[in-house]
Parts: structure tokens; C-alpha cells; sequence
């Protein structure tokens, strides 16, 4: 191949995607922050409550994205559904705000316990917009990213570590914005700070969209309307907002501790697969490779259920049983979240580089490979915690330097694993079921999320001030931090070996697709 047929650099559409998708996720991880301390603190929800919430919010957030790939291949395209999702999850962290404001109003009984009536329904209406609209949003801009390049493309790898930098600058700086003004000031102001870096999001990509979104081989728009929106269309989205406020309010108006959403996302876990592969117009070459996404998107869930826990379990540690004193001030335990995107920061290039000459020299690991590095590293994090609290009093309190070390660690799995499975999804998935299957890919990401709140709920009294009710997991007794960890450590250790195990007939499955 000549040089000039060598294509060098990204195409400026790329950075476009990385500001837009940049203020996104400060608006999202900086509501992430401080959104269990909130419960906790003000609503006054038990440990358990919030990390059910919690989990329940996160995964209905990777949920919907299937409702937005649809509808985006089908009618409003990229770029509308991307403006769609952004407006609406303005307006849910702008709800958040209103829901922190009247939280010192007198309480009601309520089937969860704690917060004031008006403040929680404020609360549940906030979490809907967001959720709703993180699903137009979210497969669509990573859709994007992809179809920036030719087929084949050598660049795409490093384009979506470039885009997945993009995520981590905005999540560094919002745990450290939104959670001085959640925990110093007010929790109001640190859900306004997220909903006004949502809304200059939506500013940047509405400004430059036409400009830089383009094809490079012959400037033609990418990701532009498919065929205006019908009725029905409109009633899906309406009824959407509906049923996910209904699903929020489930437990508290009928006074049942019947889990619908976890129905509804581990349900979807076995539905939408079998949809997408009963398709007839799927060649075998095809319906191969998209076996391939949806094996891996199983072993997608032990990593983020156990990653995840740094919105709710690890939070309420660094809360509670970690010093976080550096001389005579005392750091917000939000900050701890800032550690992941900083690392993500600092290390991204040097990893990004590393695939890049292992694979001029042929040495590159395939995909598959590299999640169950991944997987390891995320393993080894806990292996680090879990060394720290080991035969440690349930009420004192540990070296801040152990938990960033853990971060630290899970960071590592996270660029090996998180950048490389939204690339290969990309390489894997036929053009017709792009949106839908990085969607499915997100649902993976939806029931991980639910199994971490569920997993977050297992945290020992002792670490919280919950009751005297010994949680377990199939038999194993959690009395202590030390099993607690040990949950996280055995479940992905176990994954990892599998995984590894797994690669080589993955590999072939991907027919010529690294």
C-alpha cells in the first residue's frame, strides 16, 4: 500500500464527539458522585435502600439504550436522537436539583425508608428523564465514533481510546465540582453544576454538528434522519417516560418488595439477543460474530457489577471507614471517584500505544484477550482491599492510599476491557444493526449495574449503620469487610480463567476480526 493511501491523524468529527460526549459525562458521573451520599444523608435511606436505587437507576440507564437504537436506525438518526437524549437528561438533573432543594421538608411514610414525599417523587421524576434520555444519547454517540472511519480502518482502536479519554476528562472534574457543592454546600448545587455541563453539551454538538460530522472519504453527513417520525414512534418515547417513572414508583405505591426492574432488565438479557439472531436476513458469517457479542457481554457483567461498586459500596467505605485527612483538612468522599478518570487520563495514551506497536510487531492480543486481562486486573484490585481490611475493627478506619491503589488497579482493567469491547462491537456488528446491538451491548452493561446495587446491599452493618441482619451470598456469610471483598474477588477471578480459556475459539468465531 502506498503512503498516500495511508490514512494518518483523526478525522475532526471525532473530537466534536469527544467535547460533546466529555460534558455528558461530567453531568452524569458528577449526579453519580454524590447521588448515594444524598440518599443516605439526606433522604435518610438506609444503606441497603440507596444501593438498591442506586442500582436500579444505573442499570435502567443501560436499559434504554435499546429503545434509542431503535428508534435512531429506524427514524431520527444519530444526530437527533443524540440532541433528544441530551435535552432530556438537562431536564432530569434540573428535577434533581428541585428534589436536593425541598429535601428539608417534613417527612411521610414511605414504603422506602426516609425522605420527604415531595423530594423523593422530585427524586423519581429526575431519575426518569435521565434514564430515558441516557438512552437516545448513549448508543448513538458511540455509534458515531465508528462511522467516522472506512471499514477496516486501522485508526478505529485508537479513535475510541481517544473518545473513551473524552468520557474520563469529564468524569474526572465532576466528582471534584459537583461533590465540593454536594457535600460542602448543598447536594441542590452539585445537581445544578451536572445539569448546566449537560446543557453545554448539548450547545457544543448543536453548534458543530454539521460542520465536522462528516464522511472523510467524500464530506457526505453521517448519521443524519432516517425518515420523519410517526405517531407511533412518538407514543413509544411518551410511554417509555411513563413506564420507567411507574417502575421507579413500583415499590413505595403498591408496598411490594416484587423487583420488576430486575425482571425487566434480566429478562431483556435473554429476550433481545434471541430477536437479533432470529433475524433471517442474518448470514452465517454474521450471526458468528454477533455470537461473539453477546458471549463476551456475559463475562461484561461480572466486570462492571464489580467496577461499579465505586457509586455505592466503595463510596459509603470512603464515607465511613477510610481516613481521608491529608494534615488538618479532610477530603469529600466524592473525590475518590475522581481517582478512576485521572488514572484513565494518564494512562490511556501509554495503552493506547502499547496495542499500537504490539501490533505492528503481530503481537497485538485479540480482543477476547484482552477483557480477560481485564478481568484480572480487576481482581487484583479487591485482592488489594481486601489485604487492607483484613482483621480490621469494623469501625476503624484505613489508609486513603489502599483504596486509590484499588482504583488504580481497576483503571488498568478498565482500558484493557471498556475502549476495546465498544471497538469491536463497532467491527463485529452488521451497518442495519449498529444503534441496536451497541445497545445490546449497553443492556449488558444495564444488568451489571443491577447486580451491583444488589451486591452493594450485601455490605456488613458493621462498614455502614444498618441493622443487625447478616447479609450472605449462596450460603457464604458476609460478617466482615475482608468477606465482603472476597465476594468481588472470587467472582471475577473465576471469570477471568473462563474467559481466558475462551479466547481461542472466540477468535475463530470472529472470522479475520481482531
Amino acid at each position: 500500500m502506498s503512503q498516500s493511501t495511508v490514512k494518518t491523524g483523526h478525522p475532526k468529527g471525532l473530537y466534536l464527539l469527544f467535547f460533546t460526549e466529555m460534558w455528558e459525562r461530567f453531568s452524569y458521573y458528577g449526579m453519580r458522585a454524590i447521588f448515594v451520599l444524598f440518599m443516605i444523608k439526606e433522604l435518610m435511606f438506609s444503606d441497603q435502600d440507596a444501593s438498591t436505587i442506586y442500582g436500579s437507576y444505573t442499570g435502567l440507564v443501560y436499559l434504554t439504550p435499546l429503545l434509542g437504537g431503535y428508534l435512531s436506525d429506524r427514524y431520527l438518526g444519530n444526530r437527533r436522537s443524540i440532541m433528544t437524549g441530551g435535552i432530556l437528561m438537562a431536564i432530569g438533573q434540573f428535577l434533581l436539583f428541585i428534589s436536593a432543594s425541598i429535601s428539608g421538608s417534613s417527612g411521610s411514610d414511605l414504603a422506602i425508608s426516609g425522605g420527604s414525599g415531595s423530594s423523593v417523587t422530585m427524586m423519581w421524576a429526575g431519575l426518569t428523564f435521565l434514564i430515558v434520555g441516557n438512552g437516545f444519547f448513549k448508543p448513538n454517540i458511540s455509534t458515531m465514533v465508528g462511522q467516522l472511519y472506512p471499514k477496516g480502518d486501522h485508526r478505529v482502536d485508537s479513535a475510541f481510546t481517544i473518545f473513551y479519554m473524552g468520557i474520563n476528562l469529564g468524569a474526572f472534574f465532576s466528582p471534584l465540582i459537583c461533590g465540593a457543592l454536594g457535600e460542602n454546600i448543598g447536594f441542590q448545587w452539585g445537581f445544578l453544576a451536572a445539569c448546566i455541563g449537560m446543557i453545554l453539551g448539548v450547545i457544543t454538538f448543536s453548534v458543530f454538528k454539521d460542520r465536522y460530522l462528516v464522511n472523510e472519504e467524500d464530506g457526505h453527513p453521517i448519521g443524519g434522519p432516517v425518515k420523519k417520525l410517526d405517531m407511533s414512534s412518538i407514543v413509544m418515547i411518551i410511554g417509555s417516560i411513563l413506564l420507567i417513572f411507574f417502575l421507579l414508583n413500583f415499590k413505595s405505591l403498591f408496598k411490594s418488595d416484587l423487583d420488576l426492574i430486575g425482571y425487566l432488565i434480566f429478562g431483556s438479557m435473554i429476550i433481545v439477543p434471541a430477536i437479533i439472531l432470529w433475524d433471517k436476513s442474518i448470514t452465517k458469517e454474521e450471526r458468528s460474530r454477533i455470537w461473539v457479542i453477546f458471549i463476551l457481554a456475559f463475562f461484561v457483567i461480572f466486570f462492571w457489577s464489580a467496577f461499579e461498586q465505586a457509586g455505592a459500596s466503595l463510596t459509603i467505605f470512603a464515607e465511613r471507614q477510610t481516613d481521608r485527612h491529608i494534615f488538618n483538612w479532610e477530603m469529600p468522599a466524592s473525590w475518590f471517584q475522581s481517582v478512576n478518570p485521572l488514572a484513565i487520563i494518564t494512562l490511556a495514551p501509554l495503552f493506547s500505544w502499547i496495542w499500537t506497536q504490539l501490533g505492528k510487531r503481530n503481537m497485538e492480543p485479540p480482543s477476547p484477550r484482552k477483557m480477560a486481562m481485564g478481568l484480572t486486573l480487576l481482581c487484583l484490585g479487591y485482592v488489594v482491599i481486601a489485604f487492607a481490611v483484613k482483621g480490621v475493627d469494623s469501625t476503624a478506619k484505613v489508609a486513603m492510599w489502599w483504596l486509590i491503589g484499588l482504583y488504580v488497579l481497576h483503571t488498568m482493567g478498565e482500558l484493557c476491557l471498556s475502549p476495546i469491547g465498544l471497538s469491536m462491537v463497532s467491527k463485529l456488528s452488521p451497518i442495519r444493526f449498529s444503534s441496536l446491538l451497541m445497545g445490546t451491548w449497553f443492556l449488558a452493561n444495564a444488568a451489571a449495574n443491577k447486580l451491583a446495587g444488589a451486591l452493594s446491599a450485601l455490605i456488613p452493618s458493621g462498614a455502614g449503620e444498618g441493622g443487625g441482619v447478616t447479609p450472605s451470598i449462596l450460603g457464604f456469610q458476609i460478617v466482615t469487610l475482608y468477606d465482603f471483598f472476597m465476594v468481588f474477588i472470587i467472582m471475577t477471578g473465576i471469570a477471568a480463567v473462563i474467559l481466558f480459556a475462551l479466547s481461542g475459539i472466540l477468535l475463530r468465531m470472529m472470522r479475520g476480526i481482531r
